[in-house]
């Protein structure tokens, strides 16, 4: 336990002695019942065995935010990081605002903003590793740095920005309600340092001294019905009706008379010009799951087409029964399919703990995916191995194994699908997600087929074939082109994050997009006119190579744009605080390089390789050992 100073000042002292039973959300505020093995439980922090003596003390906590009382000091900030030892680019508590209006009527409104400790929270039950529990001891969501392995899904999932991902260390960490000074009677650090008396803390859903109202939405807080979050504000100046952000998420909110509240609406900042923005393109921090996602849809769809073709019906696919061929095609689907998982793997902030991605199947898709995935990379590696004896006795083997794969493989894409239905993030949420990644299973494995065969067999002994996969490839082009179309849609309609997504997607991104958006057409009806007349001759070796190129290229330049095009319904930033522009700007810049700007050069962005090559050339090999080790983070 922590030590009470002596002039510990009142403010700085847990209030509460009446509670409520229930919170605004219907659930209960105590969250233990008589006899309940969970209670009068040490939380062993710091080796202490002791147990608070406050009788409020497994009932549900939260914050409370007068926003008109907070002056945008960040001394909470400070208090906060001070206390868990923050470096300068993780904060588990910050401020961002929102303003309205003009000179001389200008409105400012900061929002002070760390994890809600919900009711339902979303980490928890999409954590693969089980690095969060959710304590009956005021209710505090707490997350274990050391069992993380660097996923980040959490920060997808989460709507307030609660969870950190420290791309130094690979692991993420958030604020842990301070629980050691619940337990000895004092409010959280943040609620101390508070200069304007904005933050307090207590039993939920009790208002706090000199305190008035307890509502659950103010402009630039993320709707409440995703997690059930414990805080309340009072927010009583009069905001204008259309309040905007300072970063450069072109988001703002506009308060919607009938409902009472303020809703995201997009904010063209941007304009209406078209960009190409290749780099940030093709070089994002997710295109390890470009490559991942893109690969293991393939290679599943490849395998499904290679042991399921034949007693489909499909014509010509006995053709790929023939031992040499047939080995040809598992060896590159296990080949692309390793390069997919390898990817994946070394994204993780902590590669060598992936084996923990297994802990949390019963809740988490991610898990659910990871297992998937990994059953069918056993099963194609075990028919890989047993197929080649080509007898009898290891047939038998082989096909167990085959079977496994051809199982678990859809089970693992299903699951991938569920972990990207976030609600947090409109944009993904949406069928559109599903049709895309049956899409390419189609298409790209399809293509993997052909490409194999093209390279092995002339062109005229695959005469039946050729059409088959061209019908399938059609079959998920088609696909995939249905679902966009629905989308774009749907995310006009919306009028939030999502269509804040839709419009960067046609404006920052716009001649990307519709480069993407033509290849996917002009592939479709290539496919079609393949279908239906054959490939013949050196003109249909040059036409299958130039499908097969426009596939590849419309495949990447999709999923790159569905990871990059993502906004989530997260807390404003500030001008240079929590500001993907400024973070951008700050990396092109070498602001970065000063800890003070609270941004960092991310261990898993792209190698400098120019700057490495540079070093080797003009320093000795202990600069050079240096300059690695500030590459892979471990400086």
């Amino acid at each position: 336990m922590i030590k009470v100073r002596s002039d510990e000042p009142e403010y700085a002292r847990l209030w509460d002695k009446e509670t409520k039973d229930k919170n605004r959300y219907g659930k209960n505020i105590e969250l233990t019942e008589e006899g309940d093995e969970r209670r009068d439980k040490s939380l062993n922090i710091n080796g202490d065995c002791g147990i608070g003596e406050n009788p409020n003390r497994n009932k549900q906590h939260g914050f409370f935010l007068n926003a008109d009382n907070c002056i945008g000091c960040h001394a909470c900030e400070a208090a906060c990081s001070e206390k868990n030892d923050n470096p300068a680019h993780i904060a588990f508590r910050s401020v961002g605002y929102v303003e309205g209006g003009t000179y001389p009527d200008y409105q400012r409104l900061n929002i002070s903003m760390a994890c809600n400790h919900c009711d339902d929270p979303v980490c928890l039950t999409g954590c693969p590793t089980r690095a969060y529990t959710k304590f009956t001891e005021y209710g505090a969501v707490l997350q274990d740095p050391d069992i993380c392995f660097g996923c980040g899904y959490c920060t997808w999932v989460c709507p307030y920005n609660a969870p950190q991902l420290d791309p130094i260390k690979g692991e993420v960490s958030k604020c842990n309600m301070c629980v050691d000074r619940l337990e000895v009677g004092l409010k959280p650090s943040c609620v101390s340092a508070c200069l304007g008396n904005a933050l307090d803390f207590g039993v939920i859903e009790n208002i706090p001294e000199k305190r008035d109202q307890a509502i659950t939405e103010i402009p630039g807080f993320p709707t409440t019905d995703i997690t059930n979050p414990n805080i309340r504000f009072q927010q009583k100046k009069q905001n204008h009706r259309e309040m905007t952000r300072p970063d450069s998420m072109p988001v703002k909110y506009h308060k919607d008379d009938a409902a009472g509240q303020y809703k995201p609406v997009v904010d063209e900042k941007m304009g209406q010009e078209k960009h190409w923005n290749f780099r940030a393109l093709l070089t994002s921090h997710e295109s390890a799951h470009v490559i991942f996602t893109l690969l293991t849809q393939a290679t599943v769809g490849a395998f499904l087409m290679l042991i399921l073709g034949e007693s489909l019906g499909f014509t010509g696919f006995d053709l790929l029964q023939a031992y040499s061929l047939h080995m040809s095609l598992v060896i590159t689907i296990f080949v692309l399919s390793t390069i997919g998982l390898y990817k994946l793997n070394m994204h993780l902030g902590k590669p060598h703990r992936f084996y923990r991605g297994f802990n949390n199947l019963r809740l988490s898709p991610v898990s659910r995916e990871i297992a998937g995935v990994s059953m069918f990379y056993t099963g194609l590696l075990g028919y890989l191995f047993f197929a080649a004896f080509d007898n009898g006795f290891m047939d038998f083997f082989a096909e167990i194994f085959a079977y496994l794969a051809v199982i678990s493989g859809p089970i693992g894409l299903f699951f991938m699908y569920q972990l990207y239905r976030i609600p947090a993030r409109p944009f993904w949420d949406h069928i559109q997600t599903g049709t895309a990644f049956v899409g390419t299973t189609l298409s790209l494995g399809a293509l993997i087929i052909a490409a194999v065969c093209l390279a092995i067999l002339p062109l005229s002994a695959l005469a039946e074939l050729i059409p088959s996969l061209a019908m399938i490839i059609a079959a998920g082009l088609l696909i995939e082109g249905l679902g966009h179309i629905i989308h774009a849609r749907d995310m006009q309609a919306i009028n939030n994050e999502g269509a804040a997504s839709y419009y960067r997607q046609t404006t920052q991104y716009g001649k990307s997009y519709r480069l993407r958006n033509a290849l996917l057409a002009t592939s479709l009806i290539l496919s079609s006119l393949i279908m239906l007349t054959g490939l013949s001759g050196l003109f249909g070796l040059v036409l299958a190579s130039f499908l097969a190129l426009m596939l590849i290229i419309s495949a990447a330049f999709g999923r790159s744009l569905f990871f990059v095009l993502v906004i989530p319904t997260t807390m404003p930033g500030a001008f240079f605080w929590k500001n993907d522009g400024f973070v951008d700007h700050a990396r092109e810049t070498g602001l970065a390089d000063a800890p003070q700007t609270g941004v960092v050069h991310e261990r898993h962005h792209a190698f400098k390789v120019d700057e490495l090559i540079q070093t080797i050339k003009e320093n000795s090999l202990s600069d050079m050992l240096e300059h690695l080790k500030w590459i892979f983070g471990k400086k």
